[in-house]
């Protein structure tokens, strides 16, 4: 029986469990999406949330070397540049995991995990009014 255990183990040693962890989600910061096997997709899903959460909190010297100390230059910049400020409004469930057909040489069930579309600020904004348009705003009211 399975009692009083906690966790997932991936048949990994910690050390090696932490480097998966930290390398996965750093694929999935840069790349946006990554096909690997359903066990460590529901692995890494919840420790990349909880990285894009912080990075939103980062405001602070302390928080930036928490992160960059678990992910690569690329992936650590990426998701302090666009990830965190497309996901500004959201509250969480900032990955998916959908399903595919199992690999060939082993039938292990994979899955493709991949970030939700990111918010477009361009699209949020809207142009700055000029002077000109402000002027003709006002002599019609007027």
């Amino acid at each position: 029986m399975r009692h009083s255990y906690f966790g997932k183990k991936l048949g990994r040693d910690t050390n090696a469990r932490k480097a998966l962890l930290n390398n996965l989600a750093a694929s999935l910061l840069e790349k946006g999406q990554i096909v690997t096997t359903l066990a460590k997709a529901k692995f890494a899903r919840p420790y990349v949330e909880k990285l894009i959460t912080q990075s939103k909190r980062a405001n602070d010297l302390r928080g930036r070397r928490i992160l960059a100390s678990n992910l690569t230059n690329q992936a650590f910049t990426k998701l302090n540049t666009t990830i965190s400020s497309g996901f500004a409004k959201r509250q969480g469930g900032y990955t998916r995991i959908i399903r595919l057909n199992q690999r060939s040489g082993d039938a292990a069930l994979m899955a493709r995990l991949e970030l939700l579309p990111l918010e477009k600020k361009a699209q949020e904004q809207k142009e700055p009014v000029s002077s000109k348009k402000v002027e003709k705003l006002t002599a019609k009211k007027n």
